[in-house]
């Protein structure tokens, strides 16, 4: 799909913002329920930085991080699932048979692939589908009794994952580790096992392992490949939308031709961007979206926000990425006004939270911007938020 359509209206970047502001439920007066609606807000949660999870619902929904713990591992109305781009995501939990049979399924074949020539290469085996087929079976026979393991319970316990690997050798990061990890990456994005209770606390990663069918009981079937990517498409757009084809294909990690083919599925209708380009949303999408009212908001590193799109000038200053994002465009935490990104947000050792702009900003919006300082950190009661992904602004380096 090129740019020679007849678009029938603008979508102007005041829109789009306005837009944002409702579906993103990021606007305080705009904000959700709880954080199953939150999560259905942005289609999906990054989850890659544990504590993202619990600072993207709460900031579309006045909820504790004992709510989102609950949804997540009492209810299990919210799961964690290997997806787009390689991305581990949080799905509300009707959306996963449409990752499983697309976007997943290409990350599990492409990872299989992978993995397979890599232990071969490290001389584990001269057949590493083989291989693999084994140490799969193996970990799954471990879980069949609806039993939950750590990684490292699972590698002392399965003879078939031993092994070691080097990685990035030559490099000054080079190391030599267990290939279990990797093993039990793959059968999760294969959907065959999932990351259930969390063995630490909230703002740390140390996922037990289980069955998928004792995590969920009933698994439904995956779609198939093009409805699974249709269902997807309609609820980014839903999310997202207008977005243009290039956000897409880097949203999903897939190819044009199956965004195009998507696109068409769901009978997305062009429209014209400021930017010259043409966007996308759905038939039943085309009314024009109401200005909001002044609003602000404070979002966490990978927030699906700043994530979005790929094309992300009628939200960010280009001048600003640097400061914003890290060295290989991994979004900080950030500061909003009016559907602009302005700042970001860093703790003081006593774990408040500061924000800290770009630029000057009026008296009104630093007013609004402080009321959502102090939300934040009545929420986060004196923990230290540590992430892996850091801006240049979260490290403290010079900015204008």
């Amino acid at each position: 799909m090129g740019s020679a359509y007849d678009t029938a209206r603008l979508v102007t970047d005041d829109e789009r913002r306005a837009r944002m502001a409702r579906r993103h439920a990021i606007a305080p007066a705009h904000r959700v329920a709880d954080a199953v609606a939150a999560t259905r807000a942005m289609t999906v949660l990054h989850a890659t930085e544990p504590s993202t999870v619990h600072l993207s619902a709460h900031a579309r929904a006045d909820v504790t991080i004992a709510d989102v713990e609950r949804a997540l591992y009492a209810d299990r109305s919210l799961v964690k699932q290997l997806a787009m781009r390689r991305t581990l995501f949080v799905f509300p939990r009707d959306l996963l048979p449409a990752a499983w049979g697309s976007a997943s399924a290409r990350v599990a074949a492409t990872e299989h692939r992978r993995l397979a020539k890599e232990i071969e290469r490290q001389g584990l085996t001269d057949d590493g589908d083989a291989w693999l087929a084994t140490a799969m079976a193996a970990i799954e026979r471990l879980l069949a009794d609806g039993a939950d393991h750590s990684a490292t319970e699972i590698r002392e316990r399965v003879a078939e994952v031993e092994g070691r690997v080097s990685r990035s050798a030559g490099k000054s990061y080079a190391s030599v580790g267990s290939i279990a990890p990797n093993v039990l990456t793959l059968l999760g994005a294969h959907a065959r096992i999932v990351r259930g209770v969390n063995g630490g606390q909230w703002r740390t990663s140390r996922p037990r392992w289980t069955a998928m069918t004792t995590w969920l009981g009933e698994v439904p079937a995956p779609f198939d490949e093009a409805d699974g990517y249709a269902e997807l498409t309609r609820r980014w757009l839903r999310t997202f939308g207008p977005g243009t084809e290039a956000d897409l294909v880097w949203w999903f990690g897939a190819t044009k031709a199956a965004v195009r083919r998507s696109l068409a599925d769901v009978g997305a209708v062009p429209v014209a961007l400021e930017s010259g380009s043409i966007g996308w949303v759905l038939p039943d999408d085309l009314a024009e979206e109401a200005p909001v009212a002044p609003w602000t908001a404070l979002l966490p590193t990978l927030d699906p926000t700043t994530m979005g799109w790929r094309e992300r000038d009628f939200y960010l200053d280009p001048a600003h990425v640097r400061h914003l994002f890290d060295s290989v465009g991994n979004g900080g935490t950030s500061a909003w006004v009016d559907g602009r990104m302005v700042g970001g947000w860093v703790q003081d050792e006593n774990g408040v939270v500061r924000v800290v702009s770009i630029g000057r900003l009026s008296p009104a919006h630093r007013t609004l911007l402080d009321v959502e300082a102090d939300r934040l950190t009545d929420l986060l009661d004196g923990a230290i938020i540590t992430n892996v992904y850091k801006s240049h602004l979260m490290l403290g380096r010079s900015y204008p």
